[in-house]
């Protein structure tokens, strides 16, 4: 038993005193997913991708591709145009919140949070029995997977875009 013990501390002793993690920002994390293939755009043509892989204890409520899909015909296309860029910053900063939420941080009761887009609150919403997270702006969507766990923060899978 000594014998394996002592071997056993010995060849830990000799690996390595740093192990380092590939953990991914909410860019990569998403794009990894490969559900999020519109989102990632749109953020790309608002000019917000680069903050969403660089900002810290940010928390994004995630549309996938369905969700962008069930807009009415023409929608993205048209918020994807230069000129419509304002109106893509407003719906995408509605998803952002400044800081982590956790779904384990939510009570049984809706709370209001604040977003990136500075106008609007989200009202987030935990069920105290079913414990199913629902998120409203001036529509709602339910949370489909929570908790995804980036290296800037956390992600929230919805399934529909949340408009202001």
């Amino acid at each position: 038993m000594r014998l394996i013990t002592a071997a056993a501390i010995a060849a830990l002793t000799l690996l390595p005193t740093t192990i380092t993690a590939n953990a991914a920002n909410i860019v990569d994390t998403a794009a990894g997913a490969g559900t999020f293939g519109t989102l990632l755009a749109a953020a790309k043509a608002a000019g917000l991708a680069d903050a969403l892989a660089t900002t810290d204890n940010i928390t994004v409520f995630a549309p996938t591709d369905e969700a962008f899909a069930a807009l009415p015909a023409g929608t993205v296309e048209s918020l994807l145009k230069p000129e419509n860029k304002d109106q893509l910053v407003a719906i995408l900063t509605l998803h952002v919140l400044p800081r982590e939420l956790a779904s384990n941080q939510l009570p049984g009761r809706a709370i209001h949070v604040k977003t990136l887009n500075t106008a609007e609150r989200l009202a987030v919403t935990k069920n105290a029995h079913t414990h199913a997270v629902t998120v409203a702006a001036s529509n709602t969507a339910n949370v489909v997977a929570a908790d995804i766990k980036a290296d800037n923060g956390i992600i929230h899978v919805i399934d529909a875009v949340l408009l202001p």
